[in-house]
């Protein structure tokens, strides 16, 4: 139900996210999402991958702090809405969300979305109730 996260802290100077980039291509890591958030100095990278374990390794070896985080995944249809209907039902629920971002696949005709929640298992059971089908993680590690 919920999918692993790694997230990167990365020093804000050019070519250290080609640095990142090419560890986890010499690993033979697949790169399935990513978001970039920076401040003048830092940045945290995530990533959604398609083995969190190797990729992990592969760059602590490298001596990059990595944490990994359970986040929530959702498939939404292409329409207009799609999104807010989710966000809507957490915003009910009264849970915060933290941050989230997208990717497309060839395989759907909509969108994932990655979700990072104040609290996994009440969100996960809120969206469940409202049918809202949840990714597996082989889902998005597989696409």
């Amino acid at each position: 139900m919920y999918i692993t996260q790694i997230s990167v802290f990365v020093e804000n100077k050019p070519g250290r996210l080609a640095d990142i980039a090419g560890i986890i291509a010499e690993a033979g890591i697949d790169i399935r999402a990513l978001s970039l958030a920076d401040t003048t100095d830092f940045g945290i990278l995530r990533l959604i991958v398609n083995d969190p374990e190797r990729a992990a390794g592969a760059l602590k070896a490298h001596g990059l702090t990595v944490n990994r985080t359970n986040v929530i995944g959702v498939a939404l249809e292409d329409r207009p809405g799609a999104l807010y209907s989710v966000l809507d039902i957490l915003r009910r629920e009264s849970i915060g969300v933290e941050y989230t971002y997208a990717f497309i696949t060839r395989k759907t005709d909509g969108a994932f979305v990655i979700l990072r929640v104040a609290d996994n298992e009440r969100a996960a059971q809120a969206l469940i109730s409202h049918g809202v089908a949840l990714l597996e993680s082989s889902e998005v590690y597989e696409i």
